[in-house]
């Protein structure tokens, strides 16, 4: 069995749980915390970081980006990145948009206070509600673009769901589930994410449920 080394809040591991979802491909999920590797996830990551991939030949790749690589090579017959090169470039660059302005901009700050202060022993646990009201108006200028996609085109990188739709969404999930997201301002991204959480390789998204940080209750509604 495929196994991947996870934590549920964790946007980039949410971005492997998508693909090898959206690839059709049975895996067995291994619950992890980042401020806490176990002994197994730092036999196959000595860094101790997720996602960590192990697959049926006992192949193991860690790092979002890797692991999206190999799936795109080794599990090829469900395409997620394109069929021609200006498709590709236009996947891969707003999914890097997502997985290093946005998260930096916005998605780390805000789990940092709602999450890693809370559990981590090796971070600053001061509160600092300025790193999520500056994240909170960050927010609007990705919202805004997401907008300006869907406005001009039937996915975010084109007429085709892929990586660019999964980075995003992975990311923005875990805020929403965190409740950090006022739906009602971004109507247009709103309806991208509506169509995102109908589809069944969202399924597993929506069924997490952490007893210690559980999410806002319009967070597994698909009219929400």
């Amino acid at each position: 069995m495929r196994k991947l080394f996870h934590y549920p809040l964790c946007g980039f591991s949410r971005c492997v749980r998508l693909e090898l979802s959206e690839k059709h491909l049975d895996y067995e999920m291994i619950y992890e915390t980042p401020w806490n590797p176990s002994e197994d996830l730092l036999e196959y990551n000595h860094f101790g970081t997720i996602p960590v991939f192990v697959d049926i030949n006992g192949v193991s790749v860690y790092g979002f980006s890797a692991i999206r690589e190999y799936l795109e090579e080794v599990y090829s017959e469900i395409n997620l990145i394109g069929t021609d090169f200006q498709q590709r470039a236009e996947a891969r660059k707003i999914s890097d948009w997502f997985s290093s302005v946005f998260y930096k901009d916005v998605y780390y700050p805000i789990v940092q206070e709602k999450i890693l202060k809370r559990f981590s022993k090796n971070i600053d646990k001061t509160p600092n509600p300025a790193s999520v009201r500056i994240a909170s108006s960050k927010l609007s200028t990705h919202m805004e673009y997401i907008s300006w996609l869907i406005d001009r085109r039937n996915w975010l990188a084109g007429k085709d769901f892929s990586i660019a739709d999964i980075t995003a969404v992975s990311f923005i999930s875990v805020l929403d589930y965190l409740g950090a997201i006022t739906w009602n301002k971004y109507d247009i991204a709103k309806s991208w994410y509506a169509r995102i959480k109908s589809r069944p390789s969202f399924r597993n998204i929506l069924n997490d449920n952490l007893p210690q940080i559980p999410p806002i209750k319009d967070y597994v509604d698909l009219d929400f």
